[in-house]
């Protein structure tokens, strides 16, 4: 994921908030607080900048004198989800066990994520969110943290962005899962129990596949999804380490 200094132009962070006139005063705190209100309740469809004037009292021009559009205002909702993410310090751990606090800062990504699914329809389309301070203050630490534990800059940017695309990419996938079953009022295991079936026989042509969903009849469940994301970390981890120790030797 890029890393850029929170002061690089364009960027709602960089921007500082202009003179509040209104009574009572309204801070930008306060739109992206309410505006993760909205998504986390209702999904991002809910959320409009006028429904959010409307629940802060605040007209039009209030709201934009603070955020300049909802794309904006989108973006700093994702950092501060962000901003909830467990971050390593090298103060506080052991760099010598490197792959176990990698392992629980991707895992505690995945749950960030999977807690507020509405992430998804936004983190691939505004590239403003890798800028966001919250974010940028994970990337320094997993950076520094690595190199603690013996990387060079570039093998711990290489790995930081192998892991994190990893993660972000299967939790957003998860998390689309668990909305569609929220929408249909749906159990995980009941609706995977009736799709198995038609699965079965729409594999049947590709054995690989059939081999997979024959032998694995429980499907994709809380604890399979767990169980591979972790397995799908330790793949990486090892490449990981791999890479490293085939580092020529000086």
């Amino acid at each position: 994921m890029p890393a850029r200094s929170k002061d690089a132009p364009g960027t709602p962070w960089s921007r500082p908030e202009r003179p509040r006139r209104e009574q009572p005063a309204l801070s930008r705190a306060q739109i992206v607080a309410e505006a993760l209100a909205i998504l986390d309740s209702d999904g991002i469809e809910a959320l409009s900048m006028r429904k959010l004037g409307a629940r802060l009292n605040a007209g039009a021009t209030s709201m934009y004198t603070h955020v300049a559009n909802k794309d904006e205002l989108l973006a700093l909702a994702v950092d501060e989800v962000f901003g909830k993410i467990w971050i390593p310090a090298v103060t506080d751990t052991n760099p010598a066990d490197w792959r176990a606090t990698v392992a629980e800062c991707a895992g505690s990504v995945r749950q960030v994520i999977l807690r507020h699914p509405w992430m998804v329809s936004v983190i691939g389309d505004l590239g403003l969110v890798y800028f966001g301070p919250n974010w940028m203050r994970l990337s320094e630490a997993l950076l520094t943290f690595l190199e603690a534990a013996g990387f060079t800059p570039m093998e711990a940017s290489d790995a930081m962005r192998a892991l994190l695309g990893y993660v972000i990419g299967t939790a957003s996938v998860e998390a689309s899962w668990l909305s569609a079953l929220a929408r249909h009022g749906r159990e995980e295991q009941g609706w995977m129990d009736e799709l198995l079936p038609a699965i079965i026989e729409a594999t049947r042509d590709f054995p690989r596949l059939h081999r997979l969903y024959t032998t694995d009849a429980n499907g994709v469940t809380d604890g399979s999804r767990d169980s591979g994301f972790t397995n799908g970390i330790r793949l990486i981890l090892d490449g990981i380490e791999a890479t490293r120790q085939a580092r020529p030797t000086s």
